[in-house]
């Protein structure tokens, strides 16, 4: 008994000591989202998710059967909300996905395809404390837009480019965007470009 209470006191001597040098190394670098986190701190902000997650949601399944309609309002919805920082593909290589801090994780990959529809769900509802993940849906557990993105969520890593295609057009467009597509428009009506600007895209 007096071995592993030695043990443990030996190991939270270890631990407050690397976090405290660790605390100290970002204290005279910084604090920046520009570098990458490293190994060790993408594994604790995994086990923190996985901890934050409800035990009832890790063996949900998802009421929304895999069919072309429920397929494809998930792809818009994701087109339309998700892909600034998650891009089409479910990479997370986008401009705002590459300096968050930690980044979107590649959704296509098998850490995130593992998780259980009701872990995908919940976080897609709840979002992630302490990172860019806000929380998206609406209370309860019956919201079916978020299902709906878990449906395609499961289809990203077999996205064709003809559906990455579809969902160029489905992104949000930028004022600078509409006003240059009114304004083509215009011209090919014959008409004269107006100066006035189109209302920004609405989610």
């Amino acid at each position: 008994m007096r071995r592993l209470f030695l043990v443990f006191g030996i190991c939270s001597i270890a631990a407050v000591g690397v976090g405290a040098l660790y605390a100290a190394w970002m204290i005279h670098h910084g604090f920046t989202t520009r570098t990458a986190p490293n190994a060790l701190e993408s594994a604790l902000a995994g086990s923190m998710r996985d901890m934050a997650i409800p035990a009832q949601y890790k063996g949900m399944r998802n009421p929304v059967t895999l069919a072309p309609e429920a397929l494809h309002e998930g792809m818009e919805h994701w087109a339309d909300h998700c892909a600034t920082c998650h891009g089409n593909d479910g990479s997370g290589n986008t401009m705002y996905g590459n300096t968050m801090y930690p980044r979107p994780p590649d959704m296509r990959r098998k850490d995130t395809q593992k998780m259980s529809d009701g872990e995908l769900y919940y976080t897609i509802q709840n979002g992630i404390m302490l990172s860019g993940m806000p929380a998206f849906g609406e209370l309860g557990d019956n919201d079916l837009d978020s299902w709906k993105l878990v449906v395609f969520i499961r289809h990203l890593p077999s996205l064709s480019q003809s559906e990455l295609a579809d969902m160029e057009k489905m992104n949000p467009k930028s004022r600078q965007e509409l006003e240059e597509e009114q304004q083509e428009e215009q011209f090919l009506r014959g008409g004269q470009p107006s100066s006035q600007s189109p209302p920004p895209h609405q989610h």
